[in-house]
């Protein structure tokens, strides 16, 4: 009897000893190598957006996907001019990666236009439903999915914003990039609460650098005048001439992302981008594990962030509520 149990637990020794070495075995052997494409409306001198990058991958990290193990990042820096857009999206789409990221209309349009195939998922996306990217935001139908902005009606948070910090400002530019019909919409919502507000509202088209300085001064002419700037691409890339044109006329103006604050502007109300990067990440996961675009719902943002500089509202001579301050996410001093 002893004998049979000594033979039995060496048995049972034995295959234990056989399983953990094919364990080792199989993690030892090289994983698949998969292939993710991004696709960025701006330059690879970009901070902000290199720092969103960092945060994709970073999620991408916590999902178990390594750069160089098990995945390979082919990452396209485009630029905002709309023929070297589509060229980097033809050239990522011709790589036949397993999904692309793509940051906003600028970038997504192009790679729908060039694949209904490779799936895409997009960290950042005004109307994806009006953008004809989504059948609808629960069953995006094709080969997209992804994260929005905010809704339309979020723009009039941006028009309160600039009254409670400057409330003598009676005009208002606000720069849109007309190219893209979440321009027209962001601004019909300002419109339609500018009224109640006593602002007269204008539109500003974003075009070319030399554009951007004439008619920010001309408008800068008259008196109380601020400032709104709305999601587009082209305002991204062109940030740092809209904060210098914006300081050098003291006019008090509202963004709607951080990097405009951190930058030198006033104040920013906004979803978080690294948040949005980061749950990009897990839909890119998800779909490498087998799941399709048109099965994973659009969402809605889940942390919005409310940015201010005093530096540039004593520069402007405003004095920030306290209201305002108490609510702040990050204030610069």
């Amino acid at each position: 009897m002893q004998f049979d149990q000594l033979k039995r637990r060496e048995f049972i020794t034995l295959l234990g000893s056989a399983t953990a070495w094919a364990l080792a075995a199989r993690t030892q052997q090289p994983q698949k190598m998969r292939r993710i494409g991004v696709l960025l409306p701006t330059t690879p001198d970009d901070v902000d957006y290199q720092a969103y990058r960092g945060a994709f991958q970073q999620g991408l990290a916590q999902s178990g996907w390594i750069i160089g193990r098990n995945v390979r990042i082919d990452t396209r820096w485009a630029g905002n001019k709309a023929d070297e857009v589509r060229r980097h999206a033809a050239e990522l789409v011709a790589l036949a990666p397993d999904v692309i990221l793509a940051h906003g209309a600028t970038a997504i349009r192009p790679l729908l236009q060039a694949t209904r195939t490779v799936p895409i998922v997009f960290p950042v996306a005004a109307d994806p439903v009006g953008g004809g990217f989504v059948d609808s935001l629960k069953q995006p139908g094709g080969n997209a999915t992804g994260f929005m902005t905010s809704e339309y009606s979020f723009s009039g948070k941006w028009l309160e914003l600039l009254k409670q910090i400057a409330p003598t400002v009676a005009r208002v530019a606000v720069l849109r990039d007309a190219t893209q019909g979440v321009g027209t919409s962001w601004f019909a919502a300002i419109q339609a609460m500018a009224a109640s507000l006593g602002v007269e509202v204008n539109p500003v088209n974003l075009r070319e650098a030399s554009e951007i300085e004439r008619v920010v001064a001309a408008f800068a002419r008259s008196a109380n005048g601020g400032l709104i700037v709305v999601p587009s691409g082209r305002a991204a890339v062109h940030r740092h001439l809209i904060i210098t044109l914006v300081a050098r006329h003291k006019l008090p103006a509202v963004y709607y992302n951080r990097f405009f604050v951190t930058g030198g502007g006033l104040i920013s109300y906004g979803a978080d981008y690294f948040d949005q990067y980061q749950h990009a990440a897990s839909y890119v996961d998800r779909i490498l594990q087998g799941e399709k675009p048109a099965d994973l719902p659009v969402q809605a943002p889940t942390k919005y962030e409310l940015a201010i500089n005093l530096k540039t509202a004593k520069a402007l001579g405003l004095n920030v509520p306290d209201s305002l301050l108490a609510r702040a996410d990050e204030v610069i001093e």
